[in-house]
Order: structure tokens, then sequence, then C-alpha cells
């Protein structure tokens, strides 16, 4: 299974338009000390030429040039979809927004909880936004269930997601808080038994996700905040990391300690804040997440399991 890290920021991206803390500042000025990122997002693939996308950013029109299928599309076509279909973490909107951007493609496939698929029908409405212009199949994503994904021909891929749910919140604008409106992904390589655990947002560390990490041989987690009172240090917001549905990296029960003991080859911090300091190349923070075997996630990493 291949996997490509499309956008590794949270929403708003990095350095974000209306900010100018420390880090957004350095960015805007020493981009080779704090790398531009979009808004988080990944896509993986069997093959290399078949790819799902997971979660769709508003970024998601530069993002989907990273796809390496491209240079395989015959001269004579006119239109082509880079994408078999789109599985979604939650409905916040850094990572739904997206939807309405692919609605060109005539034809398009989710895979959602129930949980965020009422949300994206009946509180954003992403989904009657988009099926005013495309065809929108949504596929049920059962917690702790794997499901089968099938190209856009109806063909099985050989992949199978699982969704796990996580501490989070709802989007601020859900009328529904059910169970299920903020997951974990377990994407499993039927062939190979290769497995990716992603998780972008996740309010704690409790005892089922740690064994979910423990599992995959590759780990892509919740990067948002690197302190639990980052935003008030900033006054930028009196909202905790955790308030907001974040576990932070730092501290006594933080990600760091717990991400560093599991045995997955590839450990990476994904939807990274523009406040957080671990974006900065050389500061302490990163070199601590370095110091315990774990990746910043950028822009365009790619890796296989």
């Amino acid at each position: 299974m291949q996997i490509i890290l499309l956008g590794t920021a949270a929403g708003g991206g990095v350095p974000q338009w209306n900010c100018w803390c420390p880090t957004c500042r350095t960015a805007r000025a020493d981009p080779g000390r704090v790398h531009h990122r979009t808004q988080s997002s990944i896509a993986v693939s069997p093959d290399g030429a078949r790819w799902f996308l997971i979660n769709a950013s508003p970024d998601v029109r530069d993002q989907l040039a990273r796809l390496r299928s491209a240079g395989s599309i015959p001269a004579a076509t006119v239109r082509h979809v880079p994408i078999e279909a789109v599985l979604l973490t939650d409905a916040e909107l850094d990572h739904s927004l997206g939807i309405v951007l692919l609605r060109e493609a005539r034809s398009l496939a989710l895979y959602a909880t129930d949980a965020v698929a009422r949300v994206l029908e009946h509180d954003s409405r992403v989904l009657p936004m988009t099926r005013a212009f495309a065809t929108v199949t949504v596929s049920p994503l059962p917690i702790d269930q794997p499901v089968p994904l099938h190209d856009r021909i109806g063909a099985a891929s050989g992949l199978t997601a699982e969704a796990f749910t996580v501490r989070g919140d709802p989007p601020r604008f859900a009328s529904d808080h059910a169970p299920g409106h903020t997951v974990g992904l377990v994407i499993r390589d039927v062939a190979t038994g290769g497995c990716l655990a992603y998780v972008p947002g996740c309010g704690a560390m409790d005892e089922a996700v740690v064994r979910r990490l423990r599992a995959a041989d590759a780990v892509l987690f919740d990067g948002t905040f690197w302190r639990d009172d980052e935003l008030s240090a900033l006054g930028i917001s009196p909202h905790s990391a955790r308030s907001m549905g974040h576990v932070p990296i730092d501290g006594p029960d933080g990600s760091l300690a717990v991400l560093a003991s599991l045995p997955a080859a590839i450990r990476v911090y994904t939807h990274i804040n523009n406040s957080n300091p671990v974006l900065i190349e050389d500061s302490a923070p990163r070199a601590a997440v370095h110091a315990a075997g774990l990746i910043v996630g950028d822009d365009g990493l790619t890796f296989a399991v």
C-alpha cells in the first residue's frame, strides 16, 4: 500500500492567511525554517494507480496534482478523475469542503459514518450542494467493522477501511452529536497485510486508541498542538487543546511518550496547527520529536507499508 501526505496542516494551513504568530511570521520570512503546508489530507493506493482520498480539504485542487497516476492517462482523454472515492474521518470544514470542489467529477463516491453523513447532509449541506452538479453515493463506515473499498467501476481494490471512535468534539455547526462524529481509520492492504492507522484528530489517548495504534505498521497521528495552553499563551484563544478535541504532543500525558513506545516503523505527526512550534525546523520541540523516533509530517511525504 502506498501513502502520500497531500496536506499536513490543521485548518487554515501554514502560514494561516490572517495569523502573525511567531511560527507564521517565520513561514513568511524564512520558508526554509517553516515549510508551507496545506490542510490535512492523505491518499492511499494498493497499486500506485487507483487512489483513495482520505478527507477532502479546501486545498484539494492543488493536492491532487501530487498523485502519480496522471502520467498514465491516454492522450485522447479529455476528463479524468484521479481518485476512486473519498473517506472521511469527520465533517469539519477543513476535511469536507473539498467535496464541493470535486463536483466536476459528475460521479463521486464517499465513505462516511452515519453521524458524519448526517452533518454533511443537514448541517453544512455539503452533500446537497455537491449533488446539484454530480451524482454522490455515500457508503456507510460502521464502527469497528472492516469495509472493502471499491474502485470507480465497482471492483474490489484490495484495501479495507475500519473506523474506530476517538474522543473529540463534533463540528460547532453540527446539530447531531451522535457517536461516530470523529473517528480514526485503519486502512489495510489485504494482499500484503500492511496496516495504516490515520488519526488526524484525537482528544485523548485511551487504551482502545493505543491498542489500534500498536497494531499498525504506520501511524499518522494528531499533531495539532504542542502544548495544552498553546493558544491562550499566544493570546489567540482561551480554549485549551484538549477542550478543542486534540491531545497535545508535549507533557506527561501528551501523545509523544505514547507514540514513541509504539512498534510501528513509521510514526508521523500530521494535522499540525500554524501555532505549533514543532513546525520550526531548528526548534527544541522539533528536536524532541525526532529524538523520540517520530517525524513531523510535510506535504508530499510518501511511504509504503
